[in-house]
């Protein structure tokens, strides 16, 4: 293996949780244990004018929020960490689950205070399809919350993983005293605010029967302490590292991110355990990272990064071989050779300019339009990366443009944001009337903000009656255009020309499946792959 030491240095891993877990405080703190930044932002509140780093659009300070994955890459003890912060909110889920196949593995933080909430389910069952390892951070410890056995127990219940405890808590809310590391005997004792550069009142036990632990604690949290232990030790042992990497097992620790406690004794165990670049599906074969020869696809595209230069940057995940600055790589579904002579790596929305990357990097390419979700660069192979998810719209909206000297930036402003992957623009087939899809409402109030402060756009949305989008074809052509003419207010096409039956409900939609035998009905565009 040509890349072995660079390999071996890499670990990329994205944090994932319900909205409000604390998932965008905890990838600060990671940020700063890494040296990357020197601050923390304040999430909450828009009267502080620091915001969280990885929250870098004016609609997420505004909003408190995160509605697009940011990419971050820092160092921490000679490990060179690419972190991906992704949204937290149900409908952004679609950037979240793609960017589960970028990444190696899933720190997951679950709130204390809540438990398994609706959008944990629906992140944790992605990373159980791939059997992507996962960690598990249970936040906000300082806050009266659930019992921790109980706590454990819904986790396990509610996510269908087995859970190894790394930490374990004494107390919570009020009482909070800290957590007893399970790993190395050691009790790490709560204070508010820690340095990330702090190791903070670290107690070495050899013997928790030590009379040292009920000075520390008072003798009836240390005898609870010793139970508690002597409990988990006797079920769960020590952790097999390989059930971990397998998804089998989540290791869990215990802490308070905003405090910045509990976060260090994480970090120091997942550049230990966490998985190196991983072997991925091709529609040809596995593509291995020790490969000479690079590869990589693309899983994020943003337009506007830097407002001042109506950027737009395509996200591109290394898979194997080594990328070069200024080197001819080809474009797979283009079928030409592309080279980029500013490739980026990232801190939210700082660049630094690069000369090589290595598989587990996460490279911005500056894009003029070339680049769509799910494409593939290599050195000359034909094949693409499997797995990349797309999804069909459940909200439809007319776009109504309320400023016609502005047609163009709003032409040019719906391309370039449905490309991100946020929603998806069909036209009315034989027509002129734009239709923007989208799995979430919360999708068209960012669109609608970002086209009148990017590109100066104003419009309004209309909602229309559909219920699915599928995208439809048939090797019978007088069948294709039979269907088109007699359903033709249902039909549109998408950015690619590929036709889209938009059906009313799920009675229309099986009605004419079943009255069109020889018509495909797809719910992604992936068959015009």
């Amino acid at each position: 293996m040509k890349y072995t030491n660079e390999i071996g240095k890499r670990r990329t891993f994205a944090i994932i949780s319900h909205p409000d877990a604390g998932k965008t405080t905890l990838t600060e703190k990671f940020l700063l244990f890494g040296g990357a930044i020197q601050t923390a932002g304040a999430v909450k509140s828009n009267k502080i004018k620091k915001h969280a780093t990885s929250d870098f659009m004016e609609i997420e300070r505004q909003r408190g929020i995160s509605v697009a994955t940011s990419v971050m890459s820092f160092e921490y003890r000679n490990v060179l960490i690419n972190l991906l912060d992704t949204p937290g909110h149900k409908d952004f889920a679609e950037d979240t689950y793609r960017t589960l196949t970028a990444v190696d593995s899933v720190i997951l933080v679950i709130d204390s205070v809540n438990g398994v909430e609706a959008q944990t389910r629906r992140l944790m069952e992605v990373c159980r399809m791939r059997d992507t390892p996962v960690i598990i951070f249970i936040n906000k410890m300082d806050r009266d919350g659930k019992n921790r056995f109980d706590l454990l127990e819904e986790i396990e219940k509610e996510l269908n993983i087995r859970l190894h405890p790394m930490t374990w808590p004494i107390n919570s809310g009020k009482e909070f005293k800290g957590v007893y590391n399970l790993d190395d005997h050691s009790l790490v004792l709560f204070t508010a605010n820690t340095n990330a550069n702090d190791d903070g009142d670290v107690v070495q036990f050899n013997d928790l029967n030590d009379r040292l632990l009920d000075e520390k604690l008072g003798e009836r949290d240390a005898l609870q302490l010793r139970e508690d232990v002597e409990l988990v030790d006797g079920v769960h042992g020590k952790l097999d590292v390989s059930d971990y990497v397998s998804g089998r097992v989540a290791p869990v620790f215990f802490g308070s991110a905003i405090n910045n406690f509990g976060v260090k004794e994480m970090l120091d165990t997942f550049i230990r355990i966490a998985p190196l670049p991983q072997c991925r599906p091709t529609s040809e074969r596995e593509v291995c990272p020790g490969e000479d020869k690079l590869s990589g696809f693309v899983f994020k595209i943003h337009a506007n990064l830097d407002p001042k230069h109506r950027d737009r940057i395509a996200f591109l995940r290394v898979c194997s071989g080594r990328f070069e600055r200024n080197k001819y790589y080809h474009h797979v579904r283009l079928n030409k050779d592309v080279r980029f002579s500013n490739p980026y790596t990232f801190m939210a929305r700082d660049k630094d300019i690069i000369e090589e990357a290595f598989p587990g990097d996460v490279v911005g390419l500056f894009d003029t339009g070339n680049f769509k979700i799910g494409d593939t660069l290599t050195e000359g192979e034909g094949f693409y990366f499997t797995g990349i998810p797309s999804f069909s719209p459940e909200i439809f909206k007319e776009v109504i443009n309320k400023d016609p000297m502005k047609s163009k930036q709003l032409e040019k402003g719906l391309l370039q944001l449905t490309d991100e992957g946020v929603a998806q623009l069909f036209t009315q087939f034989g027509g002129n009337k734009k239709i923007i899809g989208c799995v979430g409402e919360l999708q068209f109030e960012v669109i609608q903000y970002r086209l009148l402060h990017e590109y100066g756009a104003s419009l309004q949305f209309n909602s229309l009656p559909f219920y699915k989008a599928c995208w439809i074809r048939s090797k019978d052509q007088k069948k294709m255009e039979d269907f088109t003419r007699f359903k033709h207010p249902n039909i549109a096409e998408d950015k690619d020309g590929h036709l889209v039956y938009l059906a009313q409900s799920e009675w229309y939609l099986n009605t004419e499946r079943n009255n069109n035998p020889d018509i495909e009905f797809h719910f992604t565009s992936e068959i015009h792959k």
